[in-house]
């Protein structure tokens, strides 16, 4: 059997049972409190200034802890509702709601993103109009990785940016080959602001922050430097964790980027793309955005993360793992003093993402560990359950 149809089979099924009334106490209880347990002794082992967790299964919460202050030497402590900036999991909004668009046909993945952006070309002979919204959600424009990041990190204006495209020839045809972008993924906003009549913070507050009771959510810069229990963030130095300023630049590509959010808000938005808001999110547009795309197999050589990974896709938005034969849904995100993970098993019904104020590789080792912890528990009930059904 195919990921593809595992994923869809499991989407359906979640979607089916997801009124089913749950046990108060999770069978994963101890992973849990396992995983509260090194979250806080690795964070303060690695000196993390602050981060928080969820843990959800179903719609429940299983555990929700935070660690540290909102920034470094601070009185002020993480709690459930601080800030903090998403990164690249703000891609995961950004397919979701390209996909609410497509089911509602307002859009198409087969439409050329010229259609919405007319000024983007490529150099000859390759075709601008040959890249689609699907070859943009979905990270296989072709183009070579991460085009015109350092004019970003530069804060380059995303106006002069655009015509520098018509200089690049791609590495491969559109659909073929894997090249995450963050200029090129946030194409995908004209689309979406055109077809709406909206813009892009109206919108995404209008379908998603909002019916899902985000409180804390927010799009962009000026939006986070208004909220008060907010994460600084920090950028790793040979003398420690320095606490800097929170800059513009990648906040231009709202798409790619440009989400803020607390735990609270996240463990939300986990329920929701496990099924159980469907009038938010329907079973389709999450089987849409998890179905496996391109290859990458550049994932499969993450330090943290290779001894357990068999195989990996991009969906439209989300990363699909094979993770030792169960599907995986998965993005991170890192951004100047920011370090992201949110991830789902559809098999097991269960979500966890970690938000950390300074940047460290111990998000990759707690997840990768969260994991594989969470799937060895659960051959072990499993095989349990086997054999007391045989006596």
């Amino acid at each position: 059997m195919s990921l593809k149809t595992v994923i869809s089979s499991l989407t359906l099924i979640c979607s089916a049972t997801m009124y089913a009334s749950s046990v108060d106490a999770s069978q994963y209880q101890t992973v849990s409190d396992d995983f509260q347990q090194q979250f806080h002794k690795r964070l303060k082992k690695n000196k993390v200034p602050g981060g928080a967790f969820v843990i959800v299964e179903g719609d429940k919460v299983v555990n929700l802890g935070t660690y540290g202050k909102r920034h470094k030497g601070g009185k002020k402590k993480i709690n459930a509702d601080t800030v903090f900036r998403l990164a690249s999991v703000s891609k995961t909004f950004a397919g979701t709601l390209a996909s609410l668009l497509v089911h509602e046909h307002k859009l198409s993945w087969q439409q050329p993103i010229t259609a919405y952006l007319p000024e983007f070309s490529l150099a000859p002979p390759a075709k601008g109009s040959d890249i689609t919204l699907g070859h943009v959600i979905g990270q296989s424009t072709g183009l070579m990785p991460n085009s015109y990041d350092n004019l970003i990190n530069a804060n380059i204006k995303f106006d002069r940016i655009l015509p520098k495209f018509a200089d690049l020839t791609p590495m491969c045809e559109p659909g073929v080959c894997y090249s995450y972008q963050n200029v090129a993924f946030s194409f995908i906003e004209q689309a979406i602001e055109q077809q709406s009549g909206q813009n892009y913070e109206q919108i995404i507050k209008q379908r998603l922050f909002e019916p899902l009771g985000m409180k804390t959510a927010s799009i962009g810069f000026d939006a986070f430097r208004q909220v008060a229990n907010r994460a600084e963030p920090h950028i790793k130095t040979r003398l420690g964790f320095k606490q800097v300023n929170v800059k513009p630049n990648y906040y231009q590509l709202l798409p790619a980027a440009g989400v803020n959010a607390s735990i609270t808000d996240i463990s939300k938005w986990l329920m929701a793309n496990m099924g159980y808001r469907p009038d938010v999110i329907s079973a389709r547009v999450i089987e849409d955005i998890t179905t496996p795309g391109v290859r990458t197999t550049k994932e499969l050589r993450r330090r943290e993360w290779k001894a357990y990974l068999d195989d990996a896709h991009y969906g439209k938005g989300w990363r699909v793992y094979d993770f030792q034969g169960h599907p995986l849904i998965y993005h991170a995100g890192w951004v100047a003093g920011y370090v992201t993970e949110v991830a789902y098993s559809p098999e097991l019904n269960v979500g966890m993402a970690m938000l950390l104020n300074g940047e460290s590789r111990v998000i990759a080792e707690l997840g990768a560990d969260f994991w594989h912890a969470l799937f060895a528990n659960a051959k072990t009930t499993q095989k349990m359950a086997q054999g007391m059904a045989k006596r």
